[in-house]
């Protein structure tokens, strides 16, 4: 028996904050199970908030000085979780970092926050930049997730995550395969802040608007939906082929119409798997109005976990990617982000 106790650190694209997961992990007779034992999102400051959405538009020199900057951030707020809770016996922090640049068919991405700079504020062993290797095997980097739902979720036919972009694993032909779907709230919350929201609950906003028909025969029209896996999106495709499109219509009703997309493309994806039962977990799992549009498009059972793998199952499996790393066993699947080979990924220091 093997047993664990690793903190995930987890910022999605869409700047809602950093998660952090506290869990232990044990592997007996070659069957891995996982408790959360404390989690915590901690709301990013507007300071914060502004540097890393802006962080796209740095020179070399000022991303460096953010890359390091933002590691002894994540550091100090790790290390206030710790005291705040009286957490013992940690033997990793596994951090995901903040994705600033993805763009694999050029064989580089970037999550900023230097694992280094963690270590010395909490003096605990850290793996991070776990996309790297992966893109430079010739993989999309993403999704990474798939290994977690592969060992620790394997009673569902699909796992779904709909955070930033929302995104797919499930198993065929005996392989875990993954991609990402389309982007949710990477759009959605931008839209929100525009009536000074940061997100639209439970999608009240965008069940105001009205579909517009040629701008989601636009969206769906886009060649990305039609590319086989696998694939994975970045901020830079939204800004390219999204965001021009929200000046030729009110907001409200491109938040009705790209709401109707993701679940257009969603229930495609659900539909053409022929999949029975789908966990769905990620901050878009609590906007019930996107929710009851894929029901209606599917006759798969959607099932909406408890808060706890809702909000954390993201952190949650990038502890267990460092936890895999510290023994040295493969955490990346080739079949799911397109590498030349199953691998074991992640800086240690």
């Amino acid at each position: 028996m093997m047993i664990s106790q690793a903190i995930g650190l987890m910022s999605g694209t869409s700047l809602d904050g950093l998660d952090i997961c506290f869990a232990r992990f044990e592997k007996s007779e070659q069957v891995w199970s996982f408790e959360i034992l404390k989690s915590e999102t901690i709301p990013y400051p507007d300071s914060w908030e502004n540097k890393l959405r802006n962080a796209i538009y740095l020179s070399a020199e000022e991303l460096l000085e953010l890359h390091s900057e933002y590691g002894f951030y994540l550091g100090r707020q790790v290390q206030e979780f710790i005291q705040k809770n009286k957490l013992s016996h940690i033997d990793l922090i596994s951090s995901h970092g903040h994705t600033v640049f993805h763009q694999p068919q050029k064989k580089f991405t970037l999550q900023i926050g230097d694992g280094r700079a963690i270590k010395l504020e909490t003096g605990i062993p850290v793996v991070y930049d776990f996309r790297s290797q992966d893109v430079l095997l010739g993989g999309n980097g993403a999704p990474l997730v798939p290994i977690g739902d592969e060992l620790l979720f394997s009673q569902y036919d699909a796992c779904l995550n709909l955070g930033g972009f929302s995104n797919i694993s499930l198993k065929a032909n005996g392989k875990r395969i993954a991609f990402d779907i389309a982007p949710v709230n990477i759009v959605l919350n931008r839209l929100a802040q525009q009536f000074n929201k940061s997100f639209d609950e439970n999608g009240e906003l965008a069940g105001k608007g009205k579909i517009n028909t040629s701008i989601l025969n636009i969206l769906n029209s886009l060649d990305f939906y039609k590319h086989s896996r696998p694939k994975s999106l970045g901020i830079e495709w939204c800004n390219t082929y999204i965001f021009p499109l929200i000046e030729n219509i009110e907001y409200i009703d491109f938040m009705a119409t790209f709401t109707e997309h993701i679940s257009q493309q969603i229930s495609r994806v659900i539909n053409e798997n022929n999949l029975k039962n789908i966990l769905f977990t990620g901050g878009g799992t609590y906007n019930s109005f996107l929710i009851e549009k894929i029901r209606e498009k599917t006759r798969a059972e959607i099932i909406i976990p408890e808060p706890g793998i809702i909000d954390y199952k993201e952190a949650l499996i990038f502890a267990f990617m460092g936890v895999l790393r510290l023994n040295n066993e493969i955490n990346v699947f080739s079949s799911a982000t397109g590498s030349s080979k199953d691998h074991c990924s992640g800086i240690m220091v």
